[in-house]
């Protein structure tokens, strides 16, 4: 899985860190603010972001398209660009003291680290938001400060089509000068799988509960399949022991 690899990708939200359940709250909390008082489910609100944001991949900026959805479901009298600047409005809190690495994924940066390999970040998440993992976040930076683990940190401001077009792929291919077979990307949605398929990688996907309604296709289409990083950090040893 990494013995022959130099370069590996992880996607953010869900694959390093575990927040995808935040956004889930942060938007339960958004759409509460828009107006709306009737009942809502994480997994339901989970599935109508990620709808939202797959059919519109390829538009300038398919969070604006999400909030405009948002604004005709939920018949609220803001604008997109200020439902944009509520939404982050909410998650600053979340953002700097709930995400955290999921378990193990310090360990398992530090050990990629010291086998030389080149860690590279392809995330669809707001630029806003990383800088703010990487200055403000107590919990990234003092188990493994991002800046120094990571060559390369792409963002969604940083593509003109976010995943599941391998455009972001592409681009580190390119920057780094590495061929397909060099580099191998780790994975937690469909969406991102399909991304690392679409480009010809290999890709591994690793597991996250807010994933499951995908399984079975993210089984299917993933090369290799891991439940955690101690799995990961196991079979990395255990390639290079042998």
């Amino acid at each position: 899985m990494f013995l022959n690899k130099k370069v590996i990708v992880f996607d953010m939200d869900g694959t390093l860190i575990d927040s995808i359940n935040i956004w889930n709250e942060v938007d339960i909390c958004l759409i509460k603010r828009l107006g709306f008082n009737g009942t809502l489910e994480s997994n339901k609100i989970q599935i109508q972001r990620d709808t939202s944001l797959r059919v519109n991949s390829s538009a300038k900026n398919p969070y604006m398209e999400y909030y405009k959805d948002l604004k005709k479901r939920y018949n609220s009298d803001l604008k997109p660009e200020e439902i944009d600047k509520l939404r982050y409005e909410i998650a600053s809190d979340y953002l700097k003291d709930k995400v955290d690495y999921k378990p193990n994924a310090e360990e398992f940066l530090k050990e990629l680290k010291d086998r030389g390999y080149t860690l590279v970040i392809a995330s669809t998440t707001k630029r806003h938001n990383m800088n703010i993992y990487k200055t403000e976040n107590k919990n990234i930076i003092n188990k493994a400060n991002i800046n120094d683990y990571f060559k390369i940190i792409y963002t969604r401001e940083d593509v003109k089509e976010i995943k599941p077009n391998p455009e972001v792929h592409f681009k580190i291919l390119e920057e780094l000068n590495i061929e397909k077979q060099d580099c191998l990307i780790i994975e937690d949605s469909l969406v991102g799988i399909e991304a690392a398929k679409n480009a010809g990688i290999d890709v591994v996907s690793i597991y996250d509960k807010y994933s499951d309604t995908d399984r079975e296709k993210i089984n299917e289409l993933s090369n290799y399949q891991i439940k955690d990083y101690l799995e990961a950090i196991n079979i990395l040893k255990g390639e290079f022991e042998k």
